[in-house]
């Protein structure tokens, strides 16, 4: 007699895949005109008609180590093509925000992440840090001074040396800890799953081949031209958001190691710098690269919710954050440079907020996929899983 295999479908589990984003997943009748139509999903053990099954039957163990969700590029092909208007591309959207916020610990943070409740803790921790900091460093009650000739000077409230590197440093610290972490479990995962070879893949194979990711798709976009889909508005919003924090980095890190490097030496890198310092021009241009991004995703985001997708609070959580920080921190310098202390003191602590909210939170948001769908990519780059040959 053929032996049953009891499935416990996690009830729960359904519950917070359709709250992700997942929503329509029960109109899916198994029709595989997903895995039909979509240009990338491969040929053999196709996506993401498995992956409607199991979010249907609540089998989150399927699910939580799916290679496979990691590689669709979300061009809504599926969704446009699906009879019952199943929409699985939010599915594989869903599922990937779901893992986002658990693949790093701790999870409470990806809880606090997924809903907007708990967006006044979010932001009112970094909040309650600046405003003891300003306090404590100026004198009288949140103070705005200037230099003896009238100037604004961000430092004289938020001391690089003091306060702002030894912050932003440790948080740097605990990111990449915890991203080493979530890499590693993740990597597990994956090695757990029937997908894997024999002996599964060595840690150090996975972090090889998603480097020729990088080098090879990641910093073209390829695979979004694969897709059937008009990709134009998210390829270039991306490439913008992408190397808009690229120059934004470069600059940052500039001016960190010659702040440093001064402290030692006594070489004065005279900062703020002249708009026409290289530095302070490849920032200004990574700013418009990054804001032009922006709103083009953002046009994307609200056209998709008119039609194929419905985005999550976790989706726009993200857009939002990116959003004050880039035009606070425009709207800092232009504040700077106008001399006006009682607006550009507020301003610059509401873009110090915005950054700690950008980056102490990273491994828990949306733009942890630069870390975790890189090395799924990688993974599945190094045992050949990929598109189908087209024809």
């Amino acid at each position: 007699m053929a032996q049953v295999k009891r499935i416990d479908p996690d009830l729960r589990f359904i519950e917070e895949m359709q709250a992700a984003g997942g929503e329509s997943l029960k109109k899916c009748y198994q029709c595989a005109t997903c895995s039909v139509v979509c240009p990338l999903s491969p040929e053999d053990n196709p996506y993401p008609r498995k992956e409607m099954i199991w979010a249907q039957w609540g089998l989150k163990d399927k699910l939580v180590g799916d290679l496979d969700m990691w590689l669709c590029h979300n061009c809504g092909t599926c969704s446009d093509q699906c009879p019952r208007g199943a929409k699985p591309a939010d599915l594989m959207a869903a599922m990937r925000n779901m893992a986002y916020q658990n693949i790093a610990q701790p999870t409470i943070m990806g809880k606090f992440m997924s809903s907007a409740k708990y967006l006044p803790v979010l932001a009112g921790i970094p909040a309650l840090i600046f405003l003891l900091a300003w306090i404590f460093f100026t004198p009288g009650f949140l103070g705005m001074p200037v230099t003896d000739d009238g100037q604004v000077l961000f430092r004289l409230v938020f001391p690089q040396t003091a306060f702002i590197d030894p912050l932003f440093g440790l948080i740097a610290l605990g990111v990449v800890v915890i991203f080493v972490r979530g890499i590693l479990a993740q990597i597990k995962t994956f090695n757990d799953s029937p997908q894997a070879p024999i002996g599964g893949v060595p840690a150090k194979d996975v972090l090889k081949s998603s480097w020729f990711v990088i080098k090879d798709e990641i910093l073209s976009h390829t695979r979004w031209k694969e897709c059937g889909n008009d990709n134009t508005d998210r390829y270039f919003g991306h490439m913008g958001i992408f190397f808009g924090f690229v120059g934004l980095f470069i600059v940052t890190a500039y001016v960190g190691v010659a702040y440093w490097l001064g402290v030692f030496t006594g070489w004065d890198l005279m900062t703020p710098m002249s708009l026409w310092n290289p530095f302070k021009i490849l920032a200004n241009i990574a700013s418009i690269a990054l804001i032009v991004g922006l709103i083009l995703v953002t046009k994307r985001r609200l056209d998709l919710d008119e039609g194929k997708f419905k985005s999550s609070y976790y989706d726009w959580y993200l857009l939002g954050v990116i959003w004050v920080v880039a035009l606070s921190g425009m709207f800092s310098q232009l504040l700077r440079l106008a001399n006006i202390p009682a607006v550009a003191y507020p301003m610059y602590y509401i873009h110090l907020v915005s950054i700690f909210m950008l980056f102490a939170y990273l491994p828990w948001s949306k733009l942890a996929h630069m870390v975790y769908r890189t090395v799924a990519l990688g993974y599945a780059r190094h045992i050949g899983r990929g598109p189908k040959p087209q024809i």
